[in-house]
């Protein structure tokens, strides 16, 4: 029997006795074949880079890297172990996620918990977490605040780069922010990082935190309902609704940060937040005419594509004028 459990470590495996359906006990099935023969697999379902998949799959299986597995080509593996093997590749040939299956994701060097419940951490994200690093590089006891917080990715990398950074994240998810806290007591700053469940700012109202915030960071939902059809399956079907739908536009989510959060930075303070594929003259747009920012600059990702808006806002801006 297989028993799959989530612990503070991340995804942990037991097998008790299976019985085998997969293939005869004496068999001479290599791991080589065993590779190649999932590969094929997942080849024949349309994955990208299905023999790298069937080798995080088996190393995951096996608790090993992928160095180990070259390394013992010619070996066997248990019944057992290819019981489970099996379900995984089955699981990752109907699309499924990668990261849901191993529950793990790397980020800033990192590995986080993943569920359905939370967005797959992307790499894009990680400018982010290096330009809110940057503009915070010198303060004394900077005040954080993370929307859309998810597994905690971008509020959790701050806290570890930022150790006397006090953070505050949000997140309309119950579920997300159990995985975010995991992954946070993971990492050693859950002392350090307050998550509040609630819609953007909302919940943070009571926490008299107006003029106050250093960095507001953000990886709102900025797909529009009318794009997720075509959306990839591991996307469109596993990742969840309402980390990615933001509405007909998808700048609605983005928008509603840039108008309130003035009222939260400081004077000099900072909004970096994330955004979808051509949405950038839009969201400008938008900063510029709450006339509360000084600078409004856009950055691209390593991919050359418009990714971060960051603004600042103007000293002595009165909000209440507004």
């Amino acid at each position: 029997m297989i028993k799959l459990r989530i612990s503070d470590c991340g995804l942990q495996i037991e097998l008790k006795n299976p019985k085998s359906t997969i293939r005869n006990p004496q068999s001479n099935v290599t791991i080589s074949e065993i590779i190649a023969t999932a590969a094929a697999r997942l080849a024949a379902h349309k994955i990208e880079n299905s023999r790298l998949d069937a080798e995080v799959l088996l190393g995951h299986v096996l608790n090993r890297d992928r160095a180990w597995l070259i390394a013992h080509y010619p070996d066997q593996i248990s019944d057992s172990e290819m019981q489970y093997y099996e379900h995984l590749v089955e699981r990752r040939a109907v699309r499924e996620p990668l990261q849901y299956i191993t529950a793990k994701q790397e980020f800033w060097g990192l590995d986080f918990l993943v569920t359905p419940d939370v967005l797959i951490p992307r790499p894009e994200t990680e400018l982010v977490v290096e330009n809110a690093r940057s503009l915070l590089r010198d303060a004394l006891r900077p005040v954080v605040i993370d929307l859309c917080t998810g597994s905690g990715c971008i509020a959790i990398c701050l806290a570890r780069e930022l150790t006397t950074a006090r953070i505050f994240a949000t997140d309309r998810s119950a579920e997300a922010l159990t995985v975010a806290r995991t992954n946070a007591n993971h990492h050693g700053v859950e002392q350090r990082i307050r998550f509040i469940e609630g819609d953007l700012f909302g919940p943070l109202n009571v926490a008299d935190m107006d003029g106050s915030v250093s960095v507001i960071t953000a990886n709102p939902p900025y797909v529009p309902i009318g794009d997720m059809a075509g959306l990839q399956p591991e996307v469109r079907d596993f990742e969840p609704e309402l980390a990615l739908l933001a509405g007909p536009e998808g700048t609605e989510v983005a928008g509603r940060i840039i108008s309130e959060a003035p009222r939260y930075l400081r004077s000099g303070g900072s909004l970096v937040m994330e955004f979808g594929m051509g949405q950038a003259g839009v969201l400008r747009g938008m900063a510029d005419r709450t006339g509360a920012y000084s600078t409004i600059d856009v950055l691209k990702d390593l991919a050359g594509i418009d990714r971060v808006l960051v603004a600042a806002k103007k000293q002595n801006f009165d909000t209440d004028a507004r």
